[in-house]
């Protein structure tokens, strides 16, 4: 006998094996327990559990069965970008797909797991603002700035280039800092970008990221590099650099702080609130425009790289709360 979908993924809360097995219950009895939680509790349920079972795959862990070691580092993964109440209900349907399971371990019942959930609390709250996306409009009204702005023309090339490679690479600050002349190969198709390692790499496997070129576009990234690096005469090391006070480049690398003051600056100059932005607006922004065009979850995160598709989906979500939304529908058909 072939096994289920969620069989195989050990998804119990649609068919749960060990109720079922039970011989103290009639089946009517059987059937009104499965009938306790709506469907759209169960789906949502499937979801996290799913997420739960990426993110397992991804490093290489068991999640059925799953020590309270990796629901912990689960967890803290999570807390980069979740809220304290998602990592909370994202443990409650962990816990519900084992309790079903009839499992004798509940990881998620260690006294570990609550430990980490109440530092986690305490440390976020319940409710998390991170920084405001830079949307590729604001990165055009940011391009046009920068030609009427009083500041050394190489300084303006560097910048523009870390404006361009950091949103279109979605890169995180740290990711930026690190780039060095080695890690990029250029073509007749665009560049390609060999991130050695990151926050998400844990394995330190590294990943390959690809811009293509966009010919005669003002927002073309890689003629922005290419221009950089001509100008500043690298041709090895790191890539994005300071500069001292009488403008001589440096021969380490920009700090990640530095371009979150970068982005920082520009916002401003384009009457945006800075105290809002940061170097992550860039990858947040390019996100949230993908989102808005269209481009399909997997496209996106190939592009991230984001191993857990919730945080892509809440991008899709700010990218589209604008769209069908209710209030918008109520007046075009009290109007129409």
């Amino acid at each position: 006998m072939s096994q289920s979908k969620e069989e195989k993924k050990h998804f119990y809360l649609r068919h749960n094996d060990a109720l079922m097995k039970s011989t103290k219950l009639s089946m009517k009895a059987k059937q009104s327990i499965l009938l306790s939680k709506a469907e759209n509790t169960v789906n949502a349920y499937e979801s996290d559990w799913d997420d739960f079972v990426d993110w397992c795959n991804y490093q290489k862990v068991s999640y059925f069965p799953a020590t309270p070691e990796t629901i912990v580092n689960y967890i803290n993964d999570l807390a980069d970008y979740a809220k304290a109440n998602t990592i909370a209900r994202r443990i409650s349907a962990i816990s519900e797909n084992y309790n079903a399971s009839g499992s004798r371990e509940n990881p998620c019942m260690s006294p570990l797991v609550k430990q980490a959930l109440r530092g986690i609390r305490r440390l976020k709250g319940t409710f998390q603002q991170g920084k405001a996306p830079i949307l590729l409009d604001d990165i055009e009204d940011i391009l046009e700035c920068m030609d009427t702005i009083d500041i050394p023309k190489i300084q303006k090339l560097r910048d523009k280039a870390i404006l361009l490679v950091g949103f279109m690479g979605a890169f995180r600050r740290s990711e930026i800092a690190a780039l060095t002349v080695e890690n990029l190969k250029f073509s007749s198709q665009g560049l390609e970008i060999f991130i050695a390692s990151s926050k998400a790499d844990q394995e330190g496997q590294g990943a390959i990221v690809a811009i293509p070129s966009l010919q005669g576009s003002p927002l073309d990234a890689v003629r922005a590099l290419k221009k950089w690096l001509t100008a500043s005469g690298i041709t090895s090391g790191p890539v994005f650099r300071g500069f001292t006070k009488s403008m001589s480049l440096r021969k380490t690398a920009i700090s990640d702080k530095s371009i979150a003051e970068i982005v920082k600056k520009y916002t401003s100059l384009i009457g945006l609130d800075p105290s809002m932005y940061g170097a992550h607006s860039l990858r947040h922004g390019f996100a949230t425009t993908a989102a808005s065009y269209g481009v399909e979850e997997r496209n996106i995160m190939r592009q991230t790289r984001h191993h857990s598709v919730n945080m892509v989906r809440r991008y899709i979500n700010e990218a589209n709360k604008f769209v069908d939304n209710p209030i918008s529908t109520i007046f075009e058909k009290r109007f129409r």
